[in-house]
């Protein structure tokens, strides 16, 4: 019994004296290698020309005329919103149109020319008693109150003729007049009720429409949303302490949850200007240069912006690193060093070691 006791004993002093010594330090040497620098990102595919219809004035929707995932072209109608005033003054313009039609007055101009023509041979008739009249006067034969009478009869039906003439001319002006009239108010009557069909502003694809016919909508309620059918883009949101290091062109490495452990490329295509203030982030648009066989818009996605590359240059990992400034080598001294681009794992060493220095992990 005493035997094991000393045994014991015996093993926890040894394994006191052991602890005091310190256990071998982690090192390693910097390595000539490239190193590239990137900014994170998250964002979702987008198709190209990808927008949110909103409906165009008030009312409850009368019909949807097409379906999602229907091919549409520029103009073509998407729902058309009920509007009872506007229904009333299309159907208004549209009798006024027929009153005054220039064809269905042709019958007023027809009887007037009827007039005409009747004043005209009075006229003339007229006219010829009034010269046979006037002969005989200047032969002696008659009296004056007859070549008077003749005078005044002609007199009379050429006022009349002419005054036909005038009439049948105002009439027509008029008719013309009321009919281009009605035809334009019926245009823009049909325009006006136009306004309540929403239409396609592109050629592509019909995305979503979230709403049933006989819902109510506003100019403030989306209604579709419709992009390219085959062409996709990138929609990425930058933190604002990165956005100073993203420039166009630069090229974007991309994987995406429905495509487990693939990777795709792009490019930076387009940076927007304005900050949001609530997440104080950019967006950037970025298009593929290798992308998935298949995409849908809304598809989440996280990416990789390179930033900036160096070719054969001394790396170290970054948790050799103090405060990004300082490493300690095998002797124990601590070094400054200038540190070039960086990423998550490693930094580029601008100054202060050589790849024969080793470096412990502090």
């Amino acid at each position: 019994m005493k035997f094991i006791l000393r045994v014991f004993l015996f093993l926890a002093i040894s394994l006191s004296i052991f602890s005091c010594f310190p256990s071998e330090q982690e090192s390693t040497y910097p390595e000539l290698t490239s190193i590239t620098e990137s900014v994170y990102a998250s964002g979702l595919i987008k198709a190209v020309n990808q927008y949110e219809a909103f409906a165009n004035n008030t009312g409850p929707i009368q019909e949807i005329f097409v379906k999602e995932g229907d091919l549409v072209e520029e103009g073509t109608p998407i729902l058309a919103i009920y509007n009872e005033q506007e229904r009333l003054n299309r159907e208004n313009a549209e009798l006024a149109q027929v009153f005054d039609d220039y064809q269905q007055n042709q019958s007023k101009l027809r009887d007037l020319q009827l007039t005409i023509d009747f004043a005209k041979s009075k006229m003339q008739n007229d006219s010829m008693l009034f010269v046979r009249q006037k002969n005989l006067w200047e032969k002696n034969i008659g009296t004056a109150v007859d070549l008077e009478q003749r005078r005044l009869s002609f007199e009379n039906s050429q006022t009349a003729y002419e005054s036909a003439l005038i009439r049948y001319q105002d009439l027509k002006r008029e008719i013309e007049f009321n009919s281009k009239s009605a035809s334009k108010s019926l245009a823009i009557s049909r325009a006006l009720e136009s306004e309540f069909v929403l239409k396609s502003r592109i050629k592509g694809k019909v995305y979503a429409l979230p709403k049933e016919k006989g819902e109510m909508v506003n100019p403030q309620t989306p209604v579709a949303t419709l992009g390219s059918e085959n062409h996709f883009l990138m929609e990425l949101q930058i933190d604002e302490y990165d956005i100073s290091k993203i420039e166009i062109g630069q090229q974007v490495i991309v994987t995406m949850d429905s495509y487990k452990g693939e990777t795709f490329q792009g490019i930076v295509s387009r940076i927007f200007p304005l900050m949001d203030s609530k997440s104080k982030s950019f967006t950037v648009e970025a298009t593929f240069t290798k992308e998935p066989k298949v995409l849908y818009p809304n598809l989440s996605l996280e990416a990789n912006i390179i930033t900036a590359t160096a070719e054969n240059s001394l790396v170290i990992p970054r948790n050799f690193l103090i405060n990004d400034e300082l490493v300690i080598n095998s002797d124990g001294d601590t070094i400054p060093v200038k540190i070039g681009i960086r990423n998550f794992q490693f930094a580029q060493v601008l100054e202060g070691i050589g790849k024969e220095t080793q470096l412990i992990k502090p």
